[in-house]
């Protein structure tokens, strides 16, 4: 009876750790060796009860449940008998339906029509979350604004749940299905606080032209001109963008700064990450002058010896490209065509102190 009650323990916490990843619309990829180590964590007795054999045992039963579906790729956990390395964990059994009439007692607040062309998605937790925002929209007349992450947590229990689709798939698209918006679960996503320098002896009131340099060098490098007065466009605020964060950070400027007809110029490498974070800036902002600073990569055009290899893992967009592309010369598109196609980048870090003496 003992060897039956730890079977039974060893399997439902195997099945419990399944069921808590399992979603209803994707295939999701596990590692066996860490589904063990977590249920070692959890079972204080676990090597005294024979632990492997009996997870050995649970894992063949999910398989032949058709919960699990090994991945055949000679890759293995290493113990005997042995497991597969890696299993997908098939998209979870939506059996159960939701009631009718309860959807319509919410319908004045829900559009159910996504679940009604989509049936797989009336799980027991979308409609946990669906009641708790029904019962926030209740009173949300009497609460202040606060970040997605804070009503993430109070409303789904994770901070990240409309933020991390990684993590939590099922939070992804979620307002969207149920016709819900940021303003109505009164929750706004606050931009990152980005680094800046203004130039001495100005005030926020007195900015126009901002500057956005991708790398950190080249802000160091940046803020030297601006003091010394040999910086192109003359910008009375320099942001370091950090890359791809100013595409997140960027919200914080307008929320931070006063209303104006700002002028933006914004310069990175010559590279495909590059010509994405301009474009998608431009795209995502459309009311606020952005434009590459074209007298700063007419610099870089100069430093053509310094090219170097695209980085590993850059996604090379061909919209991107051409949106980026068009802002320039004939000429100078025939260099940018060049790069690219050698797969070749000009670095931001051309540009040093020493550098921008040849323009002077």
């Amino acid at each position: 009876m003992k060897q039956v009650s730890t079977i039974d323990i060893i399997e439902t916490r195997v099945r419990g750790f399944i069921a808590d990843i399992q979603h209803p619309k994707q295939k999701k990829k596990i590692n066996s060796n860490d589904l063990e180590f977590q249920l070692r964590k959890l079972t204080d007795d676990y090597f005294d009860m024979d632990g492997y054999t009996l997870f050995y045992r649970a894992i063949e039963t999910l398989t032949a449940e058709g919960q699990l579906i090994p991945i055949q790729n000679n890759q293995y956990n290493g113990r005997n008998p042995a497991l597969p390395l890696y299993y997908w964990v098939n998209i979870k059994d939506q059996s159960a339906k939701w009631d009718r009439l309860a959807m319509m007692k919410l319908s004045d607040q829900f559009d159910f029509s996504f679940y009604e062309r989509h049936p797989e998605w009336q799980t027991i937790e979308e409609w946990k979350h669906i009641q708790h925002v029904y019962t926030f929209l209740q009173s949300s007349q009497e609460r202040e604004v606060v970040s997605v992450e804070e009503r993430s947590l109070e409303l789904f229990g994770h901070e990240k749940f409309l933020l991390d689709a990684d993590s939590f798939p099922e939070g992804k698209g979620f307002l969207t299905r149920i016709g819900v918006t940021e303003d109505q679960l009164k929750m706004v996503n606050y931009g990152e606080p980005f680094v800046f320098w203004m130039k001495q002896g100005k005030e926020m009131k007195d900015i126009q032209r901002v500057l956005i340099v991708e790398n950190l060098s080249f802000f160091h490098t940046s803020i030297k001109l601006l003091e010394a007065n040999r910086l192109d466009y003359e910008p009375e605020l320099i942001i370091y963008g950090e890359g791809t964060k100013i595409e997140r950070s960027f919200s914080f400027f307008i929320r931070m700064f006063p209303p104006n007809n700002y002028l933006f110029y914004y310069a990175g490498d010559l590279d495909a990450a590059g010509y994405g974070i301009i474009s998608r800036l431009i795209g995502k902002y459309p009311d606020c002058c952005i434009q590459p600073a074209l007298k700063i990569y007419r610099k870089m055009f100069e430093c053509l010896d310094k090219r170097n290899n695209q980085k590993q893992g850059q996604t090379q967009n061909h919209n991107y490209r051409d949106a980026f592309f068009q802002w320039f010369t004939e000429e100078e598109q025939k260099v940018l065509k060049q790069l690219w196609q050698e797969n070749k980048r000009i670095p931001q870090e051309v540009l040093t102190i020493e550098t921008w003496r040849r323009w002077q």
